[in-house]
């Protein structure tokens, strides 16, 4: 019997899920299907796959396990694995920074939207998207709540002025430089990656990541194979094991024919 010993996993945005449509696009979608007869397929993402705007992709992909929000949130099946929560102290400072520099930093926790400076927001979304119709509310209830990770949208100015206040987190960039990730400095998608290994008793040498953006970085740098889709950015082109081609020119399939991962790990 098959007990699929190894691990592929995937960045969502801009690896699979094409900006462009908002799409996962189909040469992606064959691949994981005919990657889970011999693998274990795995999502790691900033995003929380659980909320309303990502949950439509978590379904329509089916992994058997997700790294959410940068490895603060790890689930194997139905199972929460690992669980990490920010200082509510720490989430006080960042908001209350990013309040006074006019910047939108906040996070989306069900359908709602906490953010500071949710105008800006709003733009960012007209600009990418259209409409998102985002229902906003006060950022200062997040002091109350579990708060895993946060989100800045915004440029790269923003990004220098945070990450001269608060050493201890770590801002990587999107693909676009539209915005970044807010995670404690210990947490990344890599450490997520070693907690699946350990839960299903996989070797970390039988792993491959593909991801686009800073927050692949780790998981691309510690996976027995790390690739960078050919939309990604430089430095984690640089990084990785092998660069693929773009995601609208197959890169995702490309990669698994290059090291013949339609079948059993090797």
């Amino acid at each position: 019997m098959n007990e699929r010993k190894s691990i592929i996993s995937f960045d969502l945005d801009m690896t699979l899920l094409d900006h462009e449509n908002y799409q996962i696009t189909p040469s992606a979608m064959e691949a994981v299907e005919r990657l889970r007869k011999h693998h274990r397929i795995v999502l790691a993402t900033g995003r929380d796959m659980d909320n309303y705007y990502s949950s439509q992709f978590r379904d329509q992909i089916h992994p058997d396990g997700i790294i959410h929000m940068n490895g603060t949130k790890v689930t194997a099946g139905d199972k929460l694995i690992f669980n990490h929560r920010m200082a509510p102290e720490l989430v006080k400072e960042l908001l209350e920074f990013a309040q006074e520099n006019g910047l939108s930093l906040g996070v989306t926790v069900g359908d709602t939207d906490y953010y500071t400076n949710p105008e800006g927001v709003r733009e960012n979304d007209r600009k990418r998207w259209g409409e998102m119709n985002r229902q906003f509310a006060d950022p200062w209830l997040l002091l109350k709540m579990p708060v895993r990770t946060l989100a800045y949208i915004g440029g790269e100015e923003g990004v220098r002025l945070l990450e001269g206040r608060f050493p201890q987190v770590k801002f990587p960039m999107f693909a676009g430089k539209l915005g970044a990730d807010v995670v404690e400095q210990e947490a990344s998608k890599a450490e997520g990656l070693k907690r699946l290994c350990r839960y299903w008793g996989i070797e970390l040498s039988h792993t491959a990541a593909f991801g686009d953006s800073m927050n692949d970085l780790e998981i691309v740098q510690t996976a027995g194979i790390g690739i960078a889709m050919g939309n990604g950015i430089e430095e984690l082109k640089a990084a990785a094991d092998y660069v693929t081609d773009h995601i609208r020119q197959d890169g995702v399939v490309k990669a698994c024919q290059r090291f013949d991962w339609f079948r059993e790990w090797e």
